[in-house]
């Protein structure tokens, strides 16, 4: 494995002459950490005295982990190791858990032997008149150590980093700032809520920054992978703080994969070289030409081949344009069915699902009580009304999804019916009644009781109006899952077994879980891993070997055209009823606690991408439906 981060000159290569800044890109963002750590101990263990420059945020985790493990596994020592934080939100105790302070501690600085003596993090708890001064002075304390060796650094929605939002100059300095809307919206998952999240934030400058000898930037997932295009590829712009770092000489952008996406060399990397034609990137590459010059696939020519790139491709298919059309034509048709479970007594060759058996049995995982309505709403009631045997897990519990109001309210419905026990009317004469951090375990376990009943009831009357048998639902409450806090646990051999014994017991011909990545608390990658861990164990079961898994998306984000594999269009009496189906979890309507950076209701997200789908599909040379929903098949075995 090259774990190598090491500087070179961006834009010197074929491949990278769109870059102006040294770029890395890992499969994926626990190797890529691995490889940053590996940077940062070996520079610790060739000097005497070093001078890090410490971020926070989701991004630097994983290298914080790696280099406590090498720490406690290693003899990696810290004692000659001398930190600066980049910023701290203001206004805000050093001791409060959403502080940078505690973050530090958490991660990283109560887990090796640092001098506590060597830790600086701007305080957040500074008056304002005080502020200019403490920031000078921290300025002058960075100099004293004879400044940063190693900074590393994030990067926002809004292209900050520490919290330099758009419009920042590059000659500022560590100062008090007023943070980007952006920016509070994506720092409200951890803070439980907009109206918590501080307004203003100390933070060293883009000067401050520059100044360091070598600067590692971290970025992970496809929520990057605009913001990490824009820095590295377009001219520097104070709009977008990060494209500064171009005119740092020793600056390198660590990236996984999904980060990367959006850059040249991934985007359309016939435009850097000669390609691999694999059949996913010459349905990538043509559906592109076919948007680019707005024509459907059968009206593409060898000129339209030849301007933009794509001679190679069509020299693959002997200079043919129209046999290259009609090879792309057929492979889109073939994944475009009405019957997602396989349509009985027919040529299933040039169909994306296998006609036998005629009635499978489908296991739906939903890593939150509302994504299988949310993502796959439309293919889930075609599965029931053909005949299918279909079960649905709910992997977790949702239940601090559920607002504190919404749990008042159906309390409030209870007590109309029935005595309330003494527990719940103290509950709701209690204004604090279900604070999820409430110090009383008992109120707290009660309050996630609650919460957790209420979507389960969603559930339930969303399959009771799709006719699905309600003992086909699951309720797995995976353990990871139930801390009660928006941070998880890490996921453990209970969460696998439990998923294990689900699949051995429905023995399913179909599986369909959520691979849309993007949710902002990482739900839906953990509850996919575990399903992935758990196929290895049964995979080698019988039953499994006629078992297929399918990926939705929809809640988050949706399939570009070269990777679905099948297609399930919807009538406007299908889109309807699935947007009643989602209708059900009406906790998760109007005012929801982790909107994400999309501002639309879940059923209006969920309808608008499928129609977008469609859209796509019709645009190159397809029927118009009123909206289509999207498969990616994974091979486990």
């Amino acid at each position: 494995m090259d774990l190598n981060t090491s500087f070179q000159i961006p834009g010197r290569t074929e491949k990278s002459r769109f870059e102006k800044i040294d770029t890395k890109v890992f499969g994926s963002a626990e190797i890529a950490s691995k490889a940053v750590a590996t940077e940062v101990a070996e520079l610790i263990k060739n000097n005497k005295k070093t001078v890090l420059g410490l971020a926070t945020g989701s991004s630097p985790i994983g290298v914080y982990r790696e280099l406590v493990n090498m720490h406690k596994n290693n003899g990696l020592s810290f004692k000659n190791v001398i930190t600066f934080n980049l910023d701290e939100y203001y206004g805000i105790k050093n001791t409060d858990p959403q502080s940078y302070h505690s973050f530090m501690n958490q991660h990283l600085f109560d887990h090796i032997d640092i001098n506590k003596k060597n830790i600086f993090i701007p305080n957040g708890e500074i008056s304002e008149k005080n502020i200019e001064k403490y920031c000078i002075d921290y300025e002058k304390k960075i100099d004293s150590f004879g400044g940063i060796d190693l900074q590393l650094l994030g990067i926002g929605r809004t292209a900050h980093i520490g919290f330099n939002e758009p419009g920042s100059h590059e000659n500022s300095a560590t100062r008090l700032i007023s943070l980007d809307p952006i920016t509070r919206e994506d720092a409200s998952i951890d803070f439980n809520g907009l109206s918590l999240v501080p307004y203003k934030a100390i933070t060293m400058g883009i000067s401050t920054i520059m100044k360091a000898k070598r600067i590692i930037l971290l970025a992970w997932g496809h929520k990057k992978a605009k913001v990490i295009q824009r820095s590295i590829e377009h001219k520097i712009e104070s709009n977008y703080p990060a494209s500064f770092l171009q005119n740092h000489n020793n600056c390198t952008f660590v990236i996984d994969y999904e980060a990367s996406a959006e850059l040249t060399i991934n985007k359309t990397p016939w435009l850097v070289g000669e390609c691999n034609w694999n059949n996913r990137l010459k349905k990538k590459a043509i559906s592109w030409l076919s948007r680019k010059v707005s024509k459907p696939i059968l009206k593409l020519t060898t000129r339209d081949y030849n301007e933009f790139g794509l001679s190679g491709l069509l020299a693959e298919f002997m200079g043919s344009a129209y046999d290259l059309n009609i090879w792309m034509f057929n492979q889109l048709q073939h994944t475009i069915t009405g019957w997602p479970g396989g349509k009985p007594n027919s040529d299933d060759s040039k169909r994306p699902e296998r006609a036998k058996p005629s009635k499978k049995r489908v296991l739906i995982f939903s890593p939150h009580p509302d994504d299988d309505v949310i993502s796959m709403g439309g293919t889930f009631a075609r599965l029931i009304e053909q005949g299918h045997e279909v079960h649905v897990a709910y992997q977790t519990s949702g239940n601090i999804a559920v607002s504190n109001d919404e749990v008042q309210k159906y309390i409030e419905v209870s007590e109309s019916f029935v005595n309330l026990p003494d527990n719940l009317k103290n509950i709701i004469s209690n204004n604090g009644f279900l604070n999820i951090d409430s110090k009383d375990q008992r109120r707290k376990k009660l309050s996630l009781k609650i919460k957790g009943a209420i979507r389960r009831s969603e559930c339930i009357g969303a399959a009771r109006f799709l006719n699905l048998p309600i003992s086909n639902l699951h309720f797995m409450n995976l353990p990871f899952y139930e801390t009660g806090k928006i941070s998880k646990n890490d996921p453990d051999q209970n969460d696998i077994n439990k998923t294990t014994s689900l699949i051995k017991k429905i023995k399913p011909h179909q599986i369909f879980a959520a691979g849309d990545l993007a949710d902002p608390h990482g739900t839906h990658r953990i509850c996919l891993d575990i399903i992935f861990d758990s196929l290895k164990i049964v995979k080698n079961e019988s039953y499994m070997k006629d078992c297929w898994l399918w990926l939705y998306r929809g809640a988050w984000q949706e399939w570009s055209i070269e990777d679905i594999e099948m297609a399930v269009p919807l009538s406007p009496d299908q889109v309807l009823q699935k947007r009643n189906a989602i209708l059900f979890h009406q906790s998760q309507k109007d005012k929801v606690m982790f909107q994400g950076e999309d501002n639309r209701e879940f059923w209006l997200r969920a309808e608008e991408r499928n129609q977008k789908t469609a859209k796509s599909f019709n645009k190159l040379g397809f029927a118009e439906y009123q909206a289509i929903e999207a498969f990616k098949r994974y091979h486990f075995h």
